[in-house]
């Protein structure tokens, strides 16, 4: 039998994407606990999330939630930085720290047979980190360092100040890193105490997967953690804004950067939160206006007009009110164009220019079609949870994310752009020559704007 190859073969449907069940147990102490079997290689991942990222930072401390976090695996009790990195060595272990807006996450990911000899290390360095004064000397300088290099880079300013015009004085408009003021004044003693507040079972949530029983991977966790003390002391708890009181007033906003090539965009405004009924529709619609390469705004800048190598929308999620942004990175005397050209994508996405069936086509398979390479690994599985308990998203979000976002029509887009991108209230932020392009920028309407320094 010979095989006909002058046709090929028929496309069957999708397979329905499954994910693994998630038990949910509560330690003694008051850790929540969510445990999911992934017996595909042996390897285990723990994720410990901690309530209160940069938006636990005092005002006047910007920073601190992301220095306490780094300072966690700088030693605990006997060991040192170096003798912990060597215990995460000797068993082959990936440790991991992100801090975000809302939360602090540390993971580890080692062979099933070291998981207890790894859980047991990050219980340690969670529960009873050294926060040696040398330590935090060094850890300091370094991110005051960092913060050096990024008033260099375009994006890095953009996003601080964009961030900062959003939400003003509210934690949320500030980067996890801080600034370098406020991190000069940190103290020691300031980490230790963010650590006494902050790190309590009863506001945070563990996340372990792996080769084992549900009973295995409780069994891990309460071995390493059930000794973890609840502390009583209440925790203050920034109230997250809604857009109505962290809206912008400023229309435009510029950072100059003399002799600037280019001018780093950044326009948009508040608009949703993570857990929105509309997620599905706001994704599409996302898509088909930046969020992938043929999107209309990256089609019309780059490939039509020739403004930039790149440009693409997305929303900052967070728990609270999440930015809409718009950016990208054009030559300066293209500026006002380019501008004007995002304001009309941003209009016509609203209604003026529908959806075609291509672009809805085209939004949903880059949305679904690689969606479960996404879950393959412990880790990837571990942290997927982890958003679960973040957003507070049922453990069922997974499975039906690809059905959902099919379901999505050309109608249901306009409905969440007419309700969630209001171009007549979006900022619209430059970074660049300010000489250069201030003329071209009056005739857009925004007003005056408002400058800003590169420290903002």
């Amino acid at each position: 039998m010979r095989a006909d190859r002058s046709r090929l073969p028929d496309v069957g449907s999708d397979p329905a994407f499954r994910f693994p069940f998630v038990a949910r147990h509560t330690l003694h102490n008051g850790l929540q606990v969510r445990t999911v079997e992934h017996h595909t290689v042996p390897v285990v991942t723990m994720v410990v999330q901690v309530d209160g990222g940069a938006v636990a930072d005092p005002r006047g401390r910007e920073g601190l939630a992301g220095i306490t976090a780094d300072m966690v695996d700088e030693g605990t009790g006997s060991l040192n930085a170096i003798e912990v990195s060597e215990g995460f060595a000797r068993i082959g272990a990936e440790y991991n720290v992100d801090v975000g807006a809302d939360a602090m996450c540390f993971s580890l990911t080692t062979l099933s047979r070291f998981a207890a000899r790894g859980a047991s290390l990050l219980a340690d360095l969670l529960i009873r980190p050294s926060l040696r004064e040398s330590d935090f000397d060094r850890v300091r300088q370094l991110r005051l360092d960092r913060l050096r290099q990024l008033k260099d880079l375009p994006p890095a300013v953009a996003e601080r100040a964009f961030l900062r015009l959003m939400y003003g004085e509210h934690p949320y408009g500030h980067l996890p890193i801080g600034n370098a003021l406020a991190l000069g004044a940190l103290k020691r003693e300031d980490v230790a105490a963010f650590h006494a507040a902050r790190f309590r079972p009863s506001r945070a949530t563990m996340i372990v997967a792996g080769p084992l029983s549900h009973d295995g991977l409780l069994r891990l966790a309460d071995g390493a953690f059930s000794g973890w003390p609840e502390v009583s002391t209440p925790v203050d708890v920034c109230a997250v804004p809604d857009a109505d009181q962290a809206a912008s007033p400023t229309r435009l906003a510029v950072v100059p950067r003399e002799a600037a090539p280019q001018s780093e965009l950044r326009i948009g405004h508040l608009s949703a939160r993570r857990n929105t009924p509309d997620y599905p529709a706001l994704l599409v619609m996302n898509a088909v206006l930046g969020g992938q390469f043929v999107s209309r705004l990256n089609l019309k800048l780059r490939e039509e007009k020739g403004y930039t190598y790149g440009a693409r929308t997305e929303f900052d999620w967070r728990r609270g009110i999440a930015p809409f942004s718009l950016q990208a990175s054009v030559h300066t005397a293209s500026t006002a164009d380019a501008i004007s050209d995002c304001l009309a994508e941003l209009h016509g996405i609203r209604g003026s220019r529908p959806p075609s069936d291509r672009e809805m086509f085209l939004a949903k398979a880059s949305l679904t079609r690689g969606y479960p390479r996404g879950f393959e690994t412990a880790q990837q599985v571990a942290r997927s949870v982890a958003q679960l308990a973040l957003y507070g998203l049922p453990d069922t979000y997974f499975e039906e994310f690809v059905p959902r976002v099919n379901t999505v029509e050309a109608a249901d887009v306009i409905r969440a752009a007419e309700r969630y991108i209001d171009p007549a209230r979006a900022l619209t932020l430059v970074v660049g020559d300010y000489q250069e392009v201030a003329e071209s920028l009056r005739p857009l309407g925004l007003g005056e704007p408002q400058l800003l320094p590169a420290d903002v």
